[in-house]
């Protein structure tokens, strides 16, 4: 990829895949220097823990398309454009989630050695939900609201005390006299 690539600030949800036409050596230390990585992307830094580097021959049957939609939660939809291209690839990429950017507001300068193969959106959780209609979800619907139930709790056990404390003393007086 020769063009740059603008990572905008507060980006998420989105898959970058590059292909790395490199030596394996290079590739391994890439796995092993976090650093590398930004180097070879022509960025500041990046967090690894969002970075996936793979050999696509390691993927077996389920293929790099079943990597990013498995994997990545990638809808098959966005990347059935690309299953061609995808299936063609051959020895290493590099899949990076944008949580990879921290904040984003980046440029991407990648090393001739990286090719933006293509970039996913992954869907985000809906968490609009429903209205809850359970009885237990509305509020103050307790039998006993928490306060009572914590001054009954402490009633009893204050009375077991006094009972097992007079028991005590009953077995310390006959034992004594």
């Amino acid at each position: 990829m020769t063009a740059q690539e603008v990572i905008p600030k507060g980006e998420s949800h989105v898959v970058r895949l590059f292909s790395l036409d490199m030596p394996r050596e290079q590739v391994r230390f890439l796995r092993e220097e976090p650093a590398a990585i930004a180097d070879i992307l022509g960025v500041a830094a990046i967090d690894p823990a969002h970075v996936d580097i793979i050999r696509i021959s390691d993927l077996d049957d389920l293929g790099l398309t079943g990597y990013l939609t498995d994997g990545c939660g990638v809808p098959e939809t966005e990347i059935a454009p690309d299953l061609d291209r995808l299936k063609a690839l051959d020895g290493h990429a590099m899949v990076v989630l944008s949580r990879a950017f921290g904040e984003g507001g980046q440029h991407l300068h990648p090393s001739p050695k990286v090719e933006l193969v293509a970039t996913y959106g992954q869907p985000g959780t809906d968490w609009s939900g429903g209205t809850l209609t359970a009885e237990s979800a509305l509020p103050r619907t307790g039998k006993v609201p928490p306060r009572q139930a914590r001054a009954e709790a402490r009633r009893i056990g204050g009375a077991l005390f006094a009972v097992f404390m007079v028991l005590i003393l009953l077995v310390v007086g006959v034992l004594i006299w």
